[in-house]
């Protein structure tokens, strides 16, 4: 073979070589575009609540891959607000004091997971001590920031008491909303999204409906959460707590984080799940983030002979922690929290995913309604009651009715959801399992006929 037939002959395989290659690369299918970032998530929790609310959207994280060691809810001490933000109020905090835990928090997040930036959700209130920790020097470390049913501009907006943190002519709440040049209510360099409702959350409302007080204007609008400068989403139908809590809300979380749809809007059951939390109180007419020592815990499976027997049982001390428990994800529980003479009984659906933020708060008794002359005739006379709580959002009959044993409940609240629990009044006997359904979820619970000594309480999810 000749040299110059040699390299002609080397250069035709090259040629050829390549062709094919092009060719195989054009016939494979383009894979699906993966996540752009694993960037920590921070949930920020609002007025009164707690780090265990945001549990259903980490599972949903979760359930589309999202590393677990990423995901952290901050627990705020005292988690109330106060009625004038410079007045010190016992068992509240001010919007400094809730701003400094966030702040502490971030550093402790970003040391764990050798991070230089997070991304931060807040729920209402949570929404706005973001936005603070934003203007005060926190923007240098966030990369995405999501406001949930905050009201950015105000539960309402008066000339009185200018120190209210909620007031949209208050001076925290100018101060958030023009701390930034050429009309913009967002800080360069986060990309900031807000979810709002169309007409459906307490708080964004033209009159003061949410306060008793349909009659007069509360100076806000429907738009109240939006922001100049951020991206702004309506999900129609959705309540004040759903704006952050709810499935459809995880999905526009999900994608603006991480810039693709997630697979599933369905939390993924593992078998055998990991529980455990913290036990606090209610003290001074408000809930506090506290732990509570000296409860005495003890979980129950849920069937249709009641057991004797705990299948996990403890007594907390001072940290209040209890746990773990491993659980099973097809299995209804009764967690029964026993305290100072009272018995206060979380019934949940099953557990489908490990969480270490189930908190058990001691809740107060249930006052009675005002005015029981408007039950319905229908109403029969009560030998039972069951406290019906929605922790991750609020009751409307018309728009979700509850089903106590495939009979609306006609305890429940009507109208515009304001609402987050109710007292359901039944004929039957304490005894007795019922079946409580609020749309796909269905909870088994045994009635009370005293709730100063035992409080049964029916914990829905969504």
């Amino acid at each position: 073979m000749t040299p110059r037939f040699a390299r002609t002959t080397l250069l035709a395989i090259l040629l050829v070589c390549t062709a094919a290659a092009r060719s195989s690369a054009q016939a494979k299918p383009q894979s699906q575009p993966q996540p752009i970032t694993s960037v920590p998530i921070i949930f920020v929790h609002g007025n009164g609540d707690d780090a265990a609310k945001w549990i259903g959207i980490i599972w949903l994280f979760e359930s589309n891959n999202y590393p677990p060691d990423k995901l952290f809810s901050i627990r705020f001490t005292h988690p109330n607000a106060r009625a004038n933000d410079t007045v010190e109020e016992e068992n509240r905090s001010s919007t400094t004091d809730v701003t400094a835990e966030l702040s502490a928090f971030v550093t402790r997040v970003l040391i764990q997971t050798h991070s230089t930036k997070v991304a931060l959700i807040g729920s209402s209130r949570g929404g706005m001590t973001i936005r603070n920790y934003l203007l005060h020097g926190g923007s240098s470390t966030v990369a995405f920031a999501i406001t949930c049913g905050t009201p950015n501009h105000g539960v309402l907006a008066m000339d009185t008491n200018l120190d209210g943190e909620f007031n949209g002519k208050g001076r925290y709440l100018q101060s958030l909303n023009h701390g930034y040049t050429d009309n913009s209510e967002v800080p360069p360099g986060v990309k900031m999204m807000t979810l709002r409702s169309d007409k459906l959350d307490k708080y964004a409302q033209p009159s003061g409906i949410a306060f008793g007080k349909p009659e007069t204007a509360t100076g806000v609008t429907y738009e109240g959460p939006a922001l100049a400068g951020a991206t702004n989403i309506v999900l129609p139908n959705l309540d004040h707590r759903e704006l952050a809590f709810y499935p459809s809300a995880f999905a526009e979380m999900y994608k603006f984080i991480t810039g693709v749809a997630p697979t599933t809007t369905q939390v993924t059951p593992i078998p055998s799940p990991t529980i455990s939390g913290l036990i606090t109180g209610f003290e001074n007419g408000t809930f506090t983030n506290l732990p509570i020592a000296g409860a005495h815990l003890r979980i129950y499976p849920v069937g249709t002979t009641e057991s004797t027997t705990p299948a996990y049982e403890v007594v907390t001390k001072a940290d209040g922690k209890w746990g773990p428990f491993q659980a099973s994800s097809t299995q209804e529980y009764d967690f029964d929290l026993e305290y100072q003479g009272r018995h206060i009984r979380f019934y949940k659906a099953p557990i489908p995913r490990s969480t270490t933020l189930l908190n058990l708060r001691l809740l107060p008794v249930p006052a009675k309604p005002k005015d029981e002359a408007n039950k319905t005739a229908s109403a029969t006379p009560s030998q039972s009651e069951l406290f019906i709580d929605r922790p991750q959002g609020y009751f409307s009959r018309e728009r979700d009715a509850v089903l106590i044993d495939n009979k609306i409940a006609i305890d429940e609240p009507s109208g515009l959801p304001l609402e987050d629990s109710f007292l359901a009044h039944l004929a039957t006997p304490p005894t007795q399992l019922v079946a409580v359904t609020l749309r796909k979820e269905t909870i088994a619970a045994r009635p009370s006929a005293d709730l100063a000594t035992d409080l049964p309480v029916v914990d829905f999810l969504w």
